[in-house]
């Protein structure tokens, strides 16, 4: 096991049969594998624990993505929009309960003009400081430079599976190709990049996550975010069964550790809704960054991605003073600044 770890901590000659075996081990081996990946988030990320608050701005969207409770179709949504006004004292909000990134996340809305959105990023910029990460779908290259020109600093765009087949089955409406173009005009844009995928898509194996794996590690992330693929009841993949290996979930969080060491990877939200402490397994596991959610409580329980998500009674006071108690239990601290790539020089030195 020790030396199926160090081969697959080596980029240049981790395969994907020995990310297999990682998925499929058992007993003591798993062990060892937390371990080890634990070991790597420590000696090159070090023990702090940035906190990104995330602000779900808007539940329109425009796709019907199979396994989303916000896809367009999905009738039984009440939609909101917040107003930018809203989402800037958000912001702020976030800013004030230690947060040193917001996460502005929406669907695929197209009243969020490249106008709008610009003057919300550069707002955000003079009234709270923090540094900025948007997660609102796929946009052209030019919208992504007066993003970038206006203050945001990460894009999140998960490619949500390497099979070029599956991601078509999913996506009723959206072109892989497309994609993975977008997360490449993000570095023509100078943004710092953000993706990944949903551990267990129904019609994959242990061989999908595998090579999920090795796409995210060849497209040298910023960040990585993953989690448990979670079905929605209001959605054409709603009767899809979770992996009977519950611990895949944790598996794969830490091979991706090994094989990306220096980047940041969120313990994801998900993980809590399907598992009790979930965030705080994960981030024993390989992650090093928290996302709490910082929107306004009477939007929360209307941006339902998933079933059983949690945090949705409560405020954001509430979900930063467990957030603090969390990491405090892990024996972690909580970062300092805007915790940019360390892929490479920061691009933005905000805080």
């Amino acid at each position: 096991m020790k030396n199926l770890i160090e081969r697959v901590s080596s980029e240049a000659t981790a395969t994907e049969a020995d990310v297999v075996s990682l998925l499929e081990c058992g007993g003591a081996d798993v062990k060892a594998l937390y371990e080890a990946a634990d070991c790597v988030r420590h000696d090159t990320m070090g023990d702090e624990i940035f906190l990104r608050g995330i602000i779900e701005f808007s539940n329109h969207c425009r796709k019907s993505c199979d396994y989303c409770g916000i896809r367009g179709p999905n009738r039984t949504v009440t939609r909101y929009r917040m107003t930018p006004e809203e989402i800037v004292e958000t912001a702020c909000q976030a800013k004030q309960l230690g947060n040193t990134t917001v996460v502005l996340q929406s669907g695929e809305d197209p009243w969020f003009t490249a106008e709008r959105m610009c003057g919300i990023i550069r707002a955000i910029r003079q009234q709270a400081g923090v540094a900025i990460t948007l997660s609102i779908g796929e946009r052209p290259l030019g919208e992504l430079v007066q993003f970038k020109e206006a203050g945001c600093d990460r894009y999140l765009l998960r490619f949500e599976t390497s099979d070029r087949d599956l991601f078509g089955r999913i996506h009723p409406d959206d072109d892989f190709d497309e994609r993975i173009q977008c997360l490449h005009d993000l570095r023509r844009a100078g943004i710092q990049v953000g993706s990944g995928f949903m551990i267990g898509l129904p019609g994959g194996d242990t061989g999908t996550i595998a090579r999920d794996i090795l796409f995210a590690t060849r497209l040298e992330l910023d960040m990585i975010g993953c989690g448990p693929y979670l079905s929605h009841p209001e959605t054409p993949l709603s009767a899809r069964p979770l992996l009977e290996d519950r611990e895949i979930y944790f598996k794969t969080m830490a091979v991706l550790r090994l094989l990306n060491p220096r980047a940041h990877i969120p313990a994801t939200t998900a993980f809590d809704a399907l598992f009790e402490g979930g965030r705080d397994l994960v981030l024993t596991r390989g992650a090093n960054v928290f996302m709490p959610n910082v929107t306004p409580r009477k939007f929360r329980a209307l941006y339902q991605l998933y079933p059983n998500k949690p945090c949705v009674d409560e405020d954001s006071g509430q979900c930063s003073a467990c957030v603090v108690g969390r990491v405090a239990r892990l024996g972690r601290t909580i970062g300092k600044g805007p915790g940019h790539s360390r892929r490479g020089p920061e691009k933005n030195s905000s805080q």
